[in-house]
């Protein structure tokens, strides 16, 4: 089960998350309406030993290509609106892996999915809102209990300790259940997380 933990930001709590949890994926926003973005002058960031997943929201084709560069993500996880044609470009002009986002409400177009599988690493499953995510607020996991595609995926919307065992039933329902993405349940504030309580879900999550 991977664990991905999103909106990270502040130097000496990655350093801190980095130490003692190491995440396989860690999150960091360039959407510049967030609380947790992380702006463009983060070095510390940049060379931080982990593989690092950018999220973005509608953002041009280029900017995401030189953001992606410039941090050395190994992921560009989009948030947004983006259709197949987007994919398909932006495919074509990075070596990052693709997270496709998708809000959830009440039902899912499988078929949209699937015109967008050979372009994904991933998909991921939040709950809808209008601020793209970070709600703290979960949708109806039994809808994926249905999931009828070979691409692994992966679930957020307001995951927090109290969930492991219902993640793991999931999992055992649904095998393409790759992993989860954590953050506003576990922050103390906007992008400060809470290292210990991570560290606490992400033993329980792996363990049998």
């Amino acid at each position: 089960m991977l664990v991905k933990v999103c909106g990270m930001r502040e130097p000496s709590n990655v350093s801190e998350l980095l130490d003692k949890v190491s995440p396989d994926l860690m999150g960091m926003i360039f959407f510049p309406k967030s609380s947790r973005y992380v702006g463009l002058s983060s070095p510390e960031l940049e060379v931080a030993d982990v593989e690092k997943v950018g999220v973005f929201v509608n953002r041009p084709l280029a900017e995401v290509k030189k953001i992606a560069d410039q941090f050395n993500l190994s992921y560009i996880q989009l948030h947004g609106d983006e259709a197949l044609e987007y994919l398909q470009e932006l495919k074509g002009i990075t070596s990052a892996k693709i997270i496709k986002v998708f809000r959830v409400e009440e039902s899912i177009d499988w078929d949209e999915l699937k015109a967008l599988e050979p372009y994904v690493k991933y998909f991921l499953f939040d709950t809808q809102t209008k601020q793209y995510g970070g709600s703290g607020k979960k949708f109806d996991w039994s809808i994926l209990e249905h999931y009828p595609l070979e691409k692994p995926f992966l679930l957020s919307g307001g995951i927090d300790g109290d969930n492991v065992e219902k993640i793991k039933e999931l999992a055992m329902k649904v095998p393409q259940l790759a992993g989860v993405d954590i953050n506003s349940k576990f922050e103390i504030k906007a992008a400060l997380k809470d290292v210990e309580k991570i560290k606490t879900f992400v033993e329980a999550l792996k363990s049998n």
